[in-house]
């Protein structure tokens, strides 16, 4: 039986090098490349069939979608401000979504599983919160390092411990999404490899728990990118209201 750590091993498909540069087109790469064409093709499919004011199946789910995301982004950011990043907030979001999906697919490869894809997605989200409140707020930004309603005596004791805060903001934001994309999946393989090599009157078993845990898996696949998105709006609602 193989590791079920093998589903997690990237593979060149296409080997590129350029001047040094490792450039190959691998499976993750393709991974990434499918949830990008799933959420551009679904929105270019239903675009080209008109927006009806009696939607179709296609265009009811895709409203019922971004309505969704909307409320989340007012709730969290403002309707006023939130308005402004309702189509990063919806991008991020269907293409998470997309990729935790794809990778419940036999023979795919999750590309959430990666920690430097999810440290990635973080760190870019840390730098854009940075980037809005200084935008928005100049030298006041460092307001955020102290809480409303703290006593001048302590605001020593508070400020590096926000700055330890915000610091841990984008380590907690990637290590959740590839954590728990990365123990579904290997509880998957396990229960699959036990089916493949156990007794035929036994395989049975594990592989009902297999089409069980699979099912749990896409219910998780939806709740990681939500949360993923959901702390994104509350991180850059605590920029722009500094709290």
């Amino acid at each position: 039986m193989e590791s079920p750590l093998d589903h997690f091993k990237i593979h060149t498909i296409i080997p590129i090098h350029i001047g040094g540069l490792d450039l190959s087109i691998n499976n993750a790469v393709v991974a990434m490349w499918a949830g990008l064409a799933i959420v551009v093709g679904t929105f270019t499919l239903a675009v080209s069939r008109g927006v009806s004011p009696v939607p179709g199946k296609l265009q009811s789910v895709l409203e019922v979608a971004l309505e969704f995301i909307r409320n989340m982004v007012f709730e969290f950011i403002g309707e006023e401000e939130g308005k402004k990043y309702i189509p990063f907030i919806a991008t991020l979001f269907l293409f998470i979504l997309a990729c935790n999906l794809i990778g419940l697919v036999p023979g795919s490869y999750t590309i959430t599983s990666q920690l430097a894809v999810t440290g990635a997605f973080a760190v870019g989200i840390f730098i854009l919160t940075l980037v809005i409140g200084f935008r928005r707020h100049g030298i006041n930004f460092f307001g955020i390092l102290v809480p409303p309603g703290v006593p001048k005596i302590i605001i020593p004791l508070i400020v590096p411990i926000e700055i330890i805060s915000m610091l841990a903001r984008p380590i907690s934001l990637a290590v959740r999404l590839f954590a728990n994309m990365t123990a579904g999946h290997t509880v998957l393989a396990v229960l699959f490899g036990l089916a493949m090599t156990g007794p035929l009157w036994l395989g049975w078993l594990p592989f009902g728990f297999t089409i069980a845990i699979n099912g749990l898996e896409i219910a998780i696949a939806l709740i990681q990118a939500y949360i993923f998105t959901t702390l994104t709006c509350v991180y850059i609602g605590d920029v722009i209201k500094l709290h």
